[in-house]
């Protein structure tokens, strides 16, 4: 069974980033464990952990679907509460995890808990449902925000995203051809994915050195 996080990089980073999974996939998944390792190489200590619902489908039988994001609130900020961080701390995560995070982001930024906010792959809307907006929240978001996102990511593309309503404190990242895990169809976009996540973790790092700490 895995520990309740995943570490990664070095122990002497200045920043840490904590991250959450997405609604499907755990904290160890290819998806995940790429994204770490980029950020990992670009200098940052980088902590991953699971969702309660996630971590009970490693032991028992069955999948139960994900609860509703908000929910899951408490248990994202109990997991930085477990942490023992010196330095730093910017959170965040894929998709749902990254969700998750910036609902509970401004008030632990107001009392100086963290730094900022990384989302891989930002969930803007449910698959086919443009309607169905999850940005409410986001047009006036206090913390310093990074979103990097594919292109033609199926819950937001470069095409409908620039038409929300969007705090002037989010920064965008836009990964040519990308899906929702960063990923790009190489003969089209003429980009690979391990091209992608290091753009991904070289551009957090550029962002993460203007942060006001």
């Amino acid at each position: 069974m895995l520990e309740r996080f995943m570490l990664q990089g070095p122990q002497d980073a200045r920043f840490t980033i904590l991250l959450a999974h997405g609604a499907g996939a755990p904290m160890d998944s290819a998806s995940m464990t790429s994204a770490a390792e980029a950020l990992a190489g670009a200098g940052f200590r980088v902590i991953r952990f699971e969702f309660a619902y996630m971590a009970a489908r490693r032991t028992e039988e069955g999948r139960k679907p994900p609860p509703r994001a908000e929910t899951l609130n408490p248990e994202y900020e109990a997991a930085i509460a477990a942490l023992e961080v010196s330095g730093p701390l910017i959170i965040g995560g894929k998709s749902m995890g990254g969700r998750v995070a910036s609902m509970v982001a401004d008030r632990l930024y107001d009392r100086g808990k963290i730094a900022g906010l990384l989302c891989l792959g930002y969930p803007f809307h449910p698959p086919g449902q443009p309607d169905k907006l999850r940005t409410g929240h986001l047009a006036g978001l206090r913390t310093p925000t990074l979103i990097c996102q594919g292109t033609r990511d199926e819950f937001g593309t470069r095409d409908e995203v620039p038409g929300y309503d969007l705090s002037d404190s989010i920064e965008i990242l836009w990964l040519e051809d990308g899906d929702h895990d960063l990923k790009p169809r190489k003969k089209i976009s003429g980009f690979s994915a391990a091209d992608h996540l290091a753009t991904m973790a070289e551009t957090a790092k550029a962002w993460a050195e203007r942060l006001p700490v």
